[in-house]
């Protein structure tokens, strides 16, 4: 299926930081996030959590659609969605060299 650019053209991806992570209560493969924006924070739910600790994605560099329609996972509002390749169900979250600042718009 294809779109066209200016389909794409809404899509808001940016630059974030992830700065916190916490388990949900009666979940094993979703956590809560909370990222960084460049002075903005908002929380989002984190899929694949069977194949990572909560300390290693505390701090990555990564990049995250932030206008998507706000939506309510396992008690957890999610404001944004991160970006991932994904082999056999495991994330590998697409980033960017750390030098680029955090809330920087991707075209």
């Amino acid at each position: 299926m294809s779109i066209n650019y200016e389909d794409f053209a809404k899509l808001d991806i940016r630059v974030a930081k992830i700065i916190s992570t916490e388990k949900i209560p009666g979940k094993t493969k979703i956590i809560k996030g909370i990222i960084d924006l460049g002075g903005e924070t908002r929380s989002l739910i984190i899929g694949g959590a069977q194949y990572f600790t909560l300390e290693e994605m505390v701090g990555k560099t990564v990049i995250a659609i932030v206008n998507l329609e706000p939506k309510t996972v396992g008690g957890v509002d999610s404001n944004a969605m991160l970006l991932a390749a994904d082999l056999d169900d495991k994330p590998y979250w697409l980033t960017v060299d750390e030098s680029v600042p955090l809330g920087t718009k991707i075209k």
